[in-house]
């Protein structure tokens, strides 16, 4: 479900409404995030089972799928963050990520989720991974902007992804 011009959401009534799948929320307006495919969910699904395989190892918290409050009036929903294990247990998350993850789906932009990426970081995320499951692209995106990665595993801080074992089993 998107909202036009002429039909503003509530903050309140965004955060009291089922959205399936979930929309992300800016000033207003609800919006609907690009569906993966395939290789999206899998690719979503490999990045998580590995996270939580190492929750106590990291002393971290994976969560699919999960609201984020930017700010007031905005809202995003990564595909995958990390939080730390002693986060508080909000049903929105208030808190910055440790990371977030965004898997690229076939209609996503790399400039749109750069903004994405944007906005988890005027919250103190401190960096985002962004994936593209069909040309198994990395991207990590911090204070420096945005730039390819090359590397086998990717890490931040003590979590480590072995992304290119990962985008072999897509």
């Amino acid at each position: 479900m998107s909202s036009s011009p002429l039909n503003l959401v509530s903050e309140h009534e965004y955060l009291h409404t089922t959205y399936r799948p979930d929309c992300d929320y800016v000033d207003g307006f609800v919006l609907e995030r690009n569906l993966g495919q395939h290789d999206h969910a899998r690719l979503q699904a490999l990045i998580l089972f590995w996270l939580m395989q190492h929750e106590k190892q990291w002393d971290i918290r994976a969560l699919p799928e999960c609201r984020i409050k930017i700010r007031t009036r905005k809202y995003r929903v990564p595909d995958v963050m990390v939080l730390a294990a002693d986060a508080p247990r909000t049903p929105v998350i208030e808190q910055p990520p440790l990371l977030c993850i965004e898997v690229v789906s076939p209609d996503d932009r790399l400039p749109d989720l750069v903004i994405r990426a944007g906005d988890y970081l005027s919250l103190g995320v401190p960096v985002t991974w962004i994936f593209d499951p069909d040309t198994k692209r990395s991207f990590i995106y911090s204070h420096e902007g945005v730039s390819e990665s090359f590397d086998a595993v990717l890490s931040c801080g003590r979590i480590e992804l072995p992304i290119a074992d990962l985008f072999a089993q897509l």
